[in-house]
């Protein structure tokens, strides 16, 4: 191993033939001492030190790397923890599981689970996590139909996230509806809450009853439809991520509003986010040229939308629960007959980032393995 040092960056040359290369101030601010043992936070200050530093030794160790700086201070570093923040550091904010889109063929293969095990057994809770992160969807099985066990089971991910629908939600029809879920009517496909500031990552869907006539449940990968835009349409796909556009709820207590694209990407470029609601889409305010080029974008995925390639119809049994990747699974469902029977849902949310902090703890890797 060789260490080189500049007046910028420290170089390594690994045995193995690879280079990384790191800037001083990186190196002095991830000094394992400047963080508290017990939280793990950094205490370092990082103006305490000039901001042109000066390495006056750098020294390859059996287990790390020593580091000596002008004012006498040492730096060491775990070899391994310094060869894979150089490889790998941009990476970091991806999940450990990727996403994969999928099709209406995915209908057969939609990834099921016994509720009753997710609360007892870790491991089976860790597959469950692990199919919602890849596939943005999952089932389980035999929840009891019961107020309470919905919270019981979303509980074991994290705490619920409130909204201004409350802690849970009630999925019927109701007299004086305040929103279309809570009416018979045929729902398109969508995502919630896009007029939030940060959408909810996954929504819970818990059925208890359902002998109305229809009222079958629908499910679309966003991404397989960004894709195959991406494919066939890249300048409405362009326009799709890079213009925001308004979304707004409001009723008798609330006006919430904000702005964002349908598609979003990660660091990696590829699409991670649809935030698509047709009946929260607020009126477009862009300039009118931008306004007249981004229709034909939004009508062309409103057209995927629409497309039974890429839709699945389930007929939710009392008991089961679904989950769904709500910034990219569009969910809605068939108009039902209230006359005919009754249809009772019950709903939640959980955020994405700690969903994925629970597939961490339950020590999960990018492999999908345990």
């Amino acid at each position: 191993m060789q260490l080189t040092a500049d007046d910028t960056f420290l170089t390594v040359d690994w045995p193995d033939g690879a280079r990384t290369r790191h800037a001083l101030q990186w190196l002095r601010d991830n000094d394992p001492a400047g963080f508290h043992p017990d939280t793990r936070e950094r205490v370092f200050d990082l103006l305490s030190v000039p901001d042109d530093l000066t390495l006056a030794e750098a020294q390859a160790e059996l287990e790390t790397i020593r580091l000596r700086w002008a004012d006498g201070t040492e730096t060491r570093l775990a070899r391994d923890w310094l060869r894979a923040a150089g490889s790998a550091a941009r990476h970091s904010t991806l999940p450990p599981v990727l996403p994969e889109s999928w099709d209406a063929n995915f209908a057969e293969r939609i990834p099921r689970q016994s509720g009753p095990a997710v609360l007892s057994d870790d491991g089976v809770l860790a597959a469950w996590i692990t199919d919602l992160a890849r596939w943005g969807i999952a089932v389980l099985e035999n929840v009891p139909a019961e107020p309470g066990a919905l919270e019981a089971v979303c509980r074991r991910i994290a705490h619920l996230r409130e909204t201004n629908f409350g802690l849970t939600f009630e999925v019927r029809s109701e007299p004086q509806p305040i929103n279309l879920a809570y009416t018979p009517i045929a729902l398109p496909l969508h995502t919630d809450l896009p007029n939030q500031e940060m959408p909810p990552g996954f929504q819970f869907l818990h059925t208890l009853i359902n002998s109305a006539t229809g009222g079958e449940s629908l499910f679309a990968d966003g991404l397989r439809m960004a894709e195959a835009l991406r494919r066939d349409a890249p300048a409405h796909y362009e326009i799709l991520r890079d213009v925001a556009i308004p979304f707004r709820f409001h009723d008798g207590g609330h006006d919430i509003r904000y702005r964002r694209p349908v598609i979003r990407e990660d660091e990696r470029g590829e699409p991670v986010e649809v935030n698509w609601n047709a009946h929260l889409a607020d009126s477009f305010d862009m300039e009118p040229e931008v306004t007249a080029a981004y229709y034909p974008a939004y009508r062309a995925f409103m057209a995927l939308t629409r497309d039974p390639a890429y839709r699945i119809a389930l007929k939710t049994r009392p008991g089961d629960l679904i989950g769904f990747n709500n910034r990219r699974t569009l969910h809605g469902r068939t108009a039902f007959d209230p006359a005919s029977g009754t249809r009772h849902l019950r709903g939640c949310y959980v955020d994405w980032t700690d969903l994925i902090s629970r597939l961490r703890m339950l020590g999960v890797s990018r492999a999908g393995s345990s």
